[in-house]
C-alpha cells in the first residue's frame, strides 16, 4: 500500500521507491491518496484544538494506520509492522500510527540487522543506500530527528556501550516512550 499523505517525499521519491521494492519483489501495489483527508481532518480539528506541531506530525502515521485497517478488515488480512528494534527501543514511532500492528516480522533485528537482511534479500540499492526516513515532512531523516545515529543505539542495545553524548540522547528517548511500548493503562493497575 502507497499511502502518501501530505510531504512531497511522500508523493515523488518515496513512492517511487515503494513501488520500485514491490517490483523487485513480485507485490502488487495500490496507492490511497491520503493527503485530501488529512487536509479535512487538520480543518475539522482547528475548530476544536490549536494544533501543535507533534500533533500535526503524528496524523499522517495513524490515518495510514486507519486505511491500512480498513483494507485489512475488507479483504480478511493481518497489518504487517514495520518497526525494528532501534525505533522499538528509541519510542520512536507514533503511538496508534505505524507502532500498530497485527505482527511485526523485524521487531527484533536492530536498523542495521535490517539493512543487511535488504542486502542478503537483494533489494533495490536505492532502498538500502536511502536514509531512514518515517517521510513525516520534506527533508525529514530518522537519526537528523533524534540526535543520534543507528549505528550508535544498535551497539548500545547490542554490547551496551557508546559515547557518552550518545548515549544520553538514547537515555533520554527510552525514558520519554516508556509509556509506548507498555500496555494500555487500565484502572485496576497498582
Amino acid at each position: 500500500m502507497l499511502l502518501p499523505c501530505g510531504s512531497k517525499r511522500s508523493y515523488g521519491a518515496d513512492a517511487d521507491d515503494g513501488r520500485a521494492l514491490a517490483e523487485a519483489f513480485g507485490i502488487e501495489t495500490r496507492v490511497v491518496d491520503l493527503g485530501k483527508t488529512r487536509e479535512s481532518l487538520i480543518a475539522a480539528l482547528g475548530e476544536a484544538a490549536a494544533l501543535n506541531d507533534a500533533a500535526l506530525t503524528n496524523l499522517a502515521p495513524r490515518l495510514r494506520m486507519t486505511a491500512l485497517y480498513a483494507v485489512a478488515a475488507a479483504e480478511n488480512r493481518l497489518v504487517a509492522g514495520t518497526g525494528n528494534r532501534s525505533e522499538i527501543y528509541m519510542g520512536y514511532f507514533t503511538k496508534w500510527g505505524d507502532g500498530s500492528s497485527d505482527f511485526d516480522p523485524i521487531a527484533d533485528l536492530t536498523a542495521g540487522e535490517v539493512f543487511e537482511f535488504l542486502e542478503y534479500l537483494k533489494a533495490p540499492r536505492r532502498i538500502i543506500d536511502k536514509a531512514p526516513s518515517a517521510g513525516l515532512f520534506d527533508g525529514q531523516t530518522d537519526e537528523q530527528d533524534m540526535g543520534v545515529s543507528y549505528r550508535a543505539i544498535d551497539e548500545w542495545i547490542l554490547c551496551g556501550t557508546g559515547e557518552e553524548k550518545d548515549l544520553a540522547v538514547i537515555e533520554r528517548y527510552h525514558a520519554r516512550s516508556e509509556h509506548k511500548r507498555r500496555p494500555i493503562a487500565t484502572y485496576g493497575e497498582g
